[in-house]
């Protein structure tokens, strides 16, 4: 059984192992002259505040450069994108495409028991999946690690922004993407022996998994662990006036802010600057007047719900034992749906 399932997805299989090929030439050959830039910025061993301008300086030559400026981006893309495909192009047809041709009628009249059948092709297939993502994902950390350490340090530059809680740095880097991986093609293999045409299994799948990415980041994540909560000044908080959103928790560095909002002395919502506070302008001068200061002087402070960057890990490892126990629910019900099926 193991020979035959091998046979069916060795074309699969030598096409995902080229790709990994493909990307760990792609990523061999730009690292080092990251690597040679990071080394020449100082940053290995900065400390202090003066580090977010030399990371920022680091950032930038990546910006102008050829190649890194695509690569990190389209990298984050293609890892996020991978359980995806694999789900529709691995997951869908591996019990519609049996159904559909009739070929199972053939494989049921052996010796070999349905159940075993599908554990087979389910775990060879499916730990394959998960390798593949991760080792994607693994690799594309390894060449961007010297951009997360000068994001880290308070860097930043178009691409090359948001500290590893953004929501597609999140989810292609550390251990999500297994989640992710055996997610979508246990979805995909649930998808087919429900509906039993591959095609339609196929559109079935890819729309089941995108809708999944929406509520995660946006509700979920931020909330698996209760975030803590602290009020802090406008300035603290870098607070962008147009929406009085936080972009920082002071005292926690690379913290994820998950929302914020300001509020005046009384503790009321506060949605727009107070007209006293706007900033007057002149041709000559400019802009003259410090709209945080004089929000500080009214009472108003913004009130900041994050999560702490040591709070990373466990969010990861949370999220991807949701991902992993979604995987055997469908993988259960595939099993439940073929032990339904005639022969």
């Amino acid at each position: 059984m193991i020979w035959l399932t091998w046979r069916q997805f060795r074309v699969q299989a030598l096409t995902a192992a080229a790709v990994l090929a493909a990307v760990a030439i792609l990523l061999g050959v730009t690292g080092p002259h990251m690597a040679s830039l990071y080394a020449a910025s100082g940053l290995a061993g900065c400390q202090g505040d003066g580090c977010a301008g030399a990371a920022s300086g680091f950032l930038n030559q990546l910006q102008t450069g050829a190649v890194d400026h695509v690569v990190y981006p389209l990298g984050l893309v293609l890892i996020l994108a991978t359980p995806a495909l694999l789900g529709i192009f691995w997951g869908a047809p591996l019990i519609s495409r049996e159904l559909e041709t009739g070929t199972y009628r053939l494989a049921w009249s052996q010796s070999v028991t349905r159940t075993r059948w599908l554990t087979v092709k389910l775990a060879l297939t499916g730990l394959a999946a998960m390798a593949f993502t991760e080792a994607l994902s693994l690799m594309h950390a390894w060449w961007a690690d010297p951009i997360s350490r000068a994001i880290a340090l308070g860097g930043g530059a178009s691409v090359f922004s948001g500290n590893r809680f953004t929501w597609l740095t999140f989810a292609s880097h550390g251990i999500t993407p297994l989640g992710y991986a055996a997610f979508a093609f246990a979805l995909g293999t649930a998808v087919g022996a429900f509906i039993r045409r591959t095609v339609p299994a196929m559109a079935v799948t890819l729309a089941i998994f995108a809708l999944v990415q929406i509520p995660m980041p946006l509700w979920i994540r931020g909330n698996i662990i209760p975030p803590g909560q602290t009020i802090t000044t406008i300035d603290a908080a870098q607070v962008n006036y147009g929406s009085f959103t936080a972009s920082a928790v002071p005292g926690q560095p690379a913290a994820w802010v998950v929302s914020s909002h300001a509020i005046d002395a009384a503790g009321r919502p506060v949605t727009a600057m107070p007209a006293s506070c706007v900033p007057s302008f002149s041709p000559s001068t400019g802009y003259k007047g410090d709209p945080g200061q004089c929000m500080d002087k009214l009472g108003i402070r913004e009130v900041v719900d994050y999560q702490p960057a040591s709070r990373y890990w466990p969010i990861q490892l949370i999220e991807t034992g949701i991902f992993l126990a979604l995987a055997l629910a469908f993988a259960g019900f595939s099993f439940w749906l073929l032990g339904r099926r005639r022969a």
